[in-house]
């Protein structure tokens, strides 16, 4: 006896049952495609932005995104659930695939079966499992939703209408099942094959041949309809994030990770700057709204929010949807919460953690360009302050050009303006410069590179801030003029290698002064040391003591530097004790997005919740590699009243200590 089973059981194989069941099929999958061609009109009423280069590499990572689910289980718990439902319902569309493929076209036209012997009874197994995995899923996720419901996780019409259709084709699959098995299966090898159908057709032999017969046929059209009914109505739900989502993964950024784009300031036929409405945002940041899940993933990773703050990554995402979709004309920045966008730290964390390869920190900061460029707001007289201190100073404090570079005073360094024989450029950074808290950074690095025999110079009064507060914080003009000053300043003496002590230096300009010209190796100082230590260039006499580490956002998300501090502070003597949330999931200092300029007014201090989770690790010592981080830090301790507690200390400093001369 050879393993198989009659497709269209009971249903019959003729023209009464194809023709309907493939024109409302046809019509279900035009609906779908008229609909998604309406919404591709809406997306293209944003600017353009090429994002098809390098095809082979997004197909890759869409495939891998979508069939491993990479992103999702990023998240564990809720992430597993969702993994597992669609590997258990995508194994269903696979058979189901085949079971069409040979029924209505090799078998109908060229008589060939392959869903026979063992072939078929694999095949009989792994949907049945597949079919109970994703019906456990989907309930444990129905029960996280309506019955646990966690924070912040939103219930709308769209979820109740998604899960019961899910759940119905699921379960009326398995009673079209269970009903055919009994009449033609019950007794024989074939049915221990199909466990889940074989449970259900045991429950329903107590019926009889004719009631079977009978509840197969009307399950198995209303089954159909069911199908029928979602295939047409994904793009008017949630549902279309089947499709959104996993084009999303195509659609991601393969630049540099964080860059901002550029703007040209000079573009005489400009009508604005920034965005304020959907049109000036580029047709991703509209795609972006129809990718997301609402799985508030990055909402609970905000430092913001988590802070008390107005700004939720994602209910900013789907505001800018809500504008594109329903009223398109309208200003963005009076439908988003001005005390949202001002709140955001482009910490990054919303973006690493996404899912659907959403971002989130660009859109922030290209409606905040409008807030400064166009309309001359921001968030408090202070950041005005210091924008007008940069512009005049070069520097947010307002101190004098000629002090840059007395910090130095004494030490192995020289400026180049009168000596440019040296082996790196040290891009000292405005708070190394000016802040007396700082300064040791600078003079503990410079000591560090002594000993290891490498020649530093520095810009010294020739120095400018790198404009990463100003820019994001929306003043693109100020930006741009400082990072061009600079630039010429570097290109003028001919350096190789620059190194920074902060790493909001380090990454602008290692990726945004690359956008006006500049091509220079630049490192910051974790790398490099690790570098020298490797080398035998530097030795340090370990100390044992206790700490925890702090990775800056712009250190770690942005430029997936962990490992490099870490081996210092092992170098040092360090016993880290790590806090919950570190490496990519380390919760923000509060100092990024411009913020370290803005005084923070609204909920609790970002800086002093992390002084806690600090705290929580017992260890006396909070270790950063950050100026901003260090001044958030001190803050922040003080602020809590956690003095007594916690010391914050740079790793330069820990470092010079223990440096064997």
């Amino acid at each position: 006896m050879e393993y198989t089973r009659e497709i269209y059981w009971n249903v019959g194989h003729g023209a009464a049952t194809l023709v309907p069941m493939y024109l409302l099929s046809f019509a279900a999958v035009a609906i779908a495609v008229y609909v998604f061609l309406k919404r591709i009109k809406i997306y293209k009423q944003g600017q353009a932005l090429d994002r098809t280069d390098q095809l082979p590499l997004r197909v890759t990572a869409m495939v891998k995104n979508v069939l491993l689910q990479s992103k999702v289980l990023n998240v564990r718990g809720p992430g597993l659930a969702h993994a597992l439902f669609f590997w258990g319902f995508f194994v269903l569309f696979l058979g189901t695939c085949l079971i069409v493929l040979q029924a209505d076209f090799t078998d109908l036209f060229f008589g060939v079966k392959f869903l026979k012997g063992s072939f078929y009874l694999f095949f009989s197994l792994v949907l049945d499992i597949a079919g109970l995995i994703a019906i456990i899923m989907l309930v444990g996720l129905l029960v996280r939703r309506y019955i646990v419901r966690p924070a912040g996780l939103e219930n709308k019409k769209d979820d109740i209408i998604m899960h019961g259709l899910l759940l119905a084709i699921l379960i009326s699959g398995f009673v079209i099942e269970g009903a055919r098995m009994a009449v033609t299966e019950m007794g024989t090898p074939l049915a221990t094959w199909s466990p889940v159908g074989l449970w259900v057709a045991n429950a329903l032999t107590c019926m009889g041949e004719p009631a079977l017969r009978g509840l197969h046929s009307n399950l198995w059209w209303f089954h159909l309809l069911l199908v029928i009914i979602f295939i047409a109505i994904i793009p008017f739900t949630k549902l279309r994030h089947i499709f959104t989502t996993s084009a999303n993964y195509l659609f991601a950024d393969l630049g540099p990770k964080g860059l901002v784009p550029i703007l040209d300031m000079e573009d005489e036929e400009a009508e604005s700057f920034g965005a304020a409405q959907v049109k000036d945002m580029t047709w991703k940041d509209i795609f972006d709204a129809d990718a997301c899940t609402s799985c508030k993933r990055c909402q609970d990773r905000c430092p913001a929010w988590a802070t008390d703050k107005p700004l939720s990554p994602m209910k900013m995402v789907q505001q800018i949807g809500d504008v594109a979709f329903i009223s398109p004309a309208s200003n963005l920045l009076e439908t988003i919460e001005k005390d949202a966008l001002w709140a955001c730290t482009t910490c990054r964390a919303c973006q690493e953690i996404c899912p659907a390869s959403v971002e989130h920190v660009n859109k922030i900061v290209d409606m905040r360009r409008n807030l400064v460029l166009m309309e001359g707001e921001f968030p408090g007289e202070e950041v005005m302050t210091a924008m007008e201190n940069t512009e005049v100073n070069g520097n947010p404090f307002g101190l004098a050009f000629a002090s840059r570079g007395d910090w130095a005073e004494g030490l192995p360094v020289v400026t180049l303006g009168q000596n440019h024989d040296v082996d790196v450029l040290y891009f000292v950074g405005c708070y190394a410069s000016f802040d007396k808290r700082n300064q040791a950074i600078a003079k503990a690095f410079v000591q560090l590179c002594d000993a290891a025999g490498v020649k530093v110079g520095i810009l010294g009064k020739e120095e400018k801030c790198c404009g990463e507060p100003m820019r994001k914080m929306g003043n693109e003009y100020l930006y741009q003029m400082q990072a061009g000053e600079n630039i010429e300043l570097i290109k003028s003496y001919d350096i190789k290698q620059i190194v920074t002590t902060c790493p909001h230096c380090f990454n602008t300009l290692n990726k945004d002064y690359r956008d006006l010209g500049l091509d220079v190796e630049v490192s910051h100082y974790t790398e490099y040391l690790a570098e020298l230590l490797a080398q035998g260039k530097l030795q340090f006499t370990p100390q044992s003591f206790d700490c925890t580490y702090h990775d800056s956002c712009y250190l770690g998300r942005y430029n997936d530097i962990y490992q490099a501090p870490r081996t210092l502070l092992a170098a040092a003597g360090a016993q880290l004790t790590e806090m919950e949330k570190h490496r990519a999931d380390a919760f923000c200092c509060s100092a990024g997005g411009g913020r370290i300029l803005a005084d923070e007014n609204i909920g609790t201090r970002i800086s002093e919740k992390r002084a806690r989770m600090a705290v929580e690790t017992g260890a006396p010592t909070l270790i950063s590699n950050c100026p901003f981080c260090l001044t958030m830090f001190e803050d922040g301790i003080k602020g809590a009243e956690l003095d007594e507690q916690l010391q914050p200390k740079d790793l330069a400093e820990i470092l010079v200590e223990r440096l064997v001369q």
